[in-house]
């Protein structure tokens, strides 16, 4: 089978598989914020609605009332510097002025100035994938955000190379992610939930494989997660595992990548502590299974090119015990 038929049937399956993760609507609003921003939208797109069909419904009456009648008997239309002066100027400045209106009332609920948090995280824009810091806890991940339900979560964003744009649709505006520059915004989730959100700036080849979720959980459950990230992997239980770590250590993975409570303490790629648990592989590129892993440890320029993860030489023995030690990182 060609490769480009096997591209296209990975593309039918990886997908679906990936659409069913999260959901990316700004018309799907889980906050109070992207709720704003939705109703603006709505109001926008049924006010042009209704002056679109104004302005058809006049010109198809101008075009009725005038057919028929041959050029030389038509008689100069008179009496129309009113509506002209009315629908020409009048209207338009209205409907301007009430839109500004609306939408300088929609930035105080989309702004993070003057807003009480009590959860703040660190997203780092990095080519192509988001590093995330929980500050103070000890737990540091990748393209997977958790926040508790019905807290306001200070998100701070900077950009370790290019500039990115942050925006998950379901909880708030997109916030520039600019180098040298630490921008805010605030997410507050109403409902629990696991949200896609995706850079919205063009940063390179791989801009479109970009996404990171959120996922909305009750506090007790955030907790237990926020505690469960925080812990170092233990030592591998058994020969097996603790040849996939051997593995993993003795190639140019650890010099990339952290796993905590080993010698792996690479700032290049994201973190692995936990990486068993997460929803995707390659910031929401692939699914996140062993098979997909395989892939990607053996030639990631294939599923993602452009990254910078090398591709990693490895029979497949090495393979198995390697895929056996990342699948125990809970």
């Amino acid at each position: 089978m060609a490769k480009s038929h096997i591209g296209l049937l990975t593309l039918a399956f990886v997908v679906p598989a990936l659409a069913g993760c999260g959901d990316q609507s700004t018309l799907s609003p889980a906050s109070h914020a992207s709720h704003t921003i939705s109703s603006l939208w709505w109001g926008m797109l049924i006010g042009s609605a209704v002056i679109l069909a104004v302005v058809l419904s006049l010109l198809t009456l101008g075009l009725l009332r005038r057919r028929g009648i041959e050029p030389d008997e038509r008689r100069p239309v008179g009496g129309g510097t009113w509506l002209v002066a009315t629908g020409g100027l009048a209207v338009p400045l209205v409907v301007l002025v009430v839109l500004f209106i609306i939408t300088i009332g929609a930035l105080p609920t989309t702004s993070a100035a003057g807003k009480n948090t009590t959860l703040t995280i660190d997203v780092v824009g990095r080519q192509w994938f988001w590093d995330v810091d929980y500050p103070g806890s000890g737990v540091r991940t990748a393209n997977e955000i958790h926040i508790p339900v019905g807290t306001s979560v200070l998100v701070r964003v900077r950009s370790a190379d290019v500039i990115h744009s942050l925006w998950v649709p379901m909880l708030n505006r997109k916030i520039d992610v600019i180098p040298g520059r630490t921008n805010e915004v605030v997410w507050r989730a109403d409902r629990t939930g696991t949200f896609r959100g995706q850079c919205a700036e063009f940063c390179g080849v791989e801009h479109a494989h970009m996404a990171l979720y959120v996922v909305a959980e009750p506090r007790p459950s955030f907790d237990a997660w926020i505690a469960a990230q925080a812990r170092p992997e233990p030592p591998p239980a058994t020969p097996a595992l603790e040849r996939g770590q051997q593995i993993f250590l003795g190639s140019a993975c650890e010099y990339c990548h952290t796993i905590a409570g080993t010698n792996a303490s690479g700032t290049i790629g994201p973190d692995l502590t936990h990486l068993a648990i997460r929803l995707s592989l390659g910031a929401g590129t692939i699914p996140n299974s062993k098979g997909y892993l395989a892939g990607w440890i053996l030639d990631p320029q294939h599923i993602k090119p452009g990254n910078r993860m090398p591709a990693t030489a490895l029979d497949g023995p090495e393979l198995q015990s390697l895929l056996a030690y990342l699948e125990s990182l809970h």
